[in-house]
């Protein structure tokens, strides 16, 4: 009967202990906070959000990142949440932006980034962030979205009543990953159908094809693209790479001989190596405190299987 007590007992006390693990774990992870205050932002603004995620120790910086999803869906774990995560590694904060998707065209979701620009920039003194480190990252169609609020910021209203509102959405850096940049021939044809619906003019292609929109002031940038991406065609990132060199933006260019869209998948080494890399040059531009080069790991050498060329 003692023993029949003791291990009845101690499956109490495991189940308990797995049930509290639990409840952190879930308590740990951030909540969405919505981007839009009621009433503002225009049709179904009350669709997007922000989601924090912010290290224990913030250096400052602050990426807003832009998952993929071809403008008709977010895919917001690899691309989203898990990137969070990483930067956090670094003291970098991340924020995860959900914009409006399909039906909602342009320019929703190019008010949308800029929001969350301004936003993180009024805000994030509270959660650690300096208002001159703000970053956007992007990833497919989101690349697209990153790059647009990369070349077509604003200032911000000085006359404005809200704090946000008089903010400038200019990133002071972008990071795109495998980027939809035009809207011309090299585009994907999924994404700018749900971005800019089935007859655009062929002055929005123009506006929304961000090779052509690179300017004296468009932000630094690191790019990564695979020459065998089948769904997005590399020459959307070399495009937008030599429109920047034309401009003497900086740029580091990161271009793999293998892999497919999204690198073939998260959990490979195409995806570390282009962390690495990034990581890097996020070192060399300022965004991060300790350089990643001399904290390799073992998995950093096993990456190397597969030479990147850096143009």
């Amino acid at each position: 009967m003692l023993k029949s007590s003791s291990r009845k007992l101690g499956l109490a006390l495991v189940c308990f202990a797995f049930s509290a693990f639990s409840a952190v774990s879930a308590a740990a992870e951030p909540s969405d906070v919505p981007l839009w205050k009621p009433g503002t932002g225009g049709t179904n603004a009350e669709r997007t959000s922000l989601r924090w995620y912010v290290p224990e120790k913030p250096n400052g910086t602050v990426v807003v990142i832009c998952p993929g999803g071809g403008y008709g869906m977010l895919v917001k774990g690899n691309e989203g949440y898990d990137v969070a995560k990483w930067l956090n590694t670094y003291g970098v904060t991340g924020v995860v932006l959900s914009y409006r998707i399909n039906p909602n065209r342009h320019p929703l979701p190019l008010q949308d980034a800029a929001h969350a620009v301004r936003t993180v920039r009024a805000e994030g003194k509270t959660r650690g962030v300096e208002p001159k480190k703000v970053g956007v990252m992007g990833f497919s169609a989101g690349g697209h979205l990153a790059s647009t609020i990369a070349t077509h910021f604003d200032d911000g209203d000085a006359k404005s009543g809200d704090p946000i509102e008089k903010m400038s959405s200019r990133p002071d850096f972008q990071v795109l990953i495998y980027p939809v940049i035009t809207m011309a021939v090299k585009t994907e044809g999924g994404t700018k159908r749900n971005l800019l619906g089935g007859n655009p003019s062929q002055e929005l292609i123009d506006l929304l094809s961000n090779e052509k929109q690179v300017t004296d002031k468009t932000p630094p940038a690191f790019v990564c693209h695979s020459a065998k991406d089948q769904l997005v065609p590399v020459d959307n990132s070399r495009m937008y790479v030599e429109a920047l060199k034309a401009h003497k933006i900086p740029v580091e260019y990161l271009e793999f001989t293998e892999g497919g869209h999204g690198f073939t998948g998260s959990k490979l080494p195409l995806w570390k190596m282009w962390q690495d890399a990034c990581a890097s040059w996020m070192f060399k531009q300022g965004y991060i405190d300790v350089d990643p080069a001399k904290d390799k790991t073992a998995d950093g050498k096993d990456a190397k299987a597969a030479e990147p060329e850096k143009k």
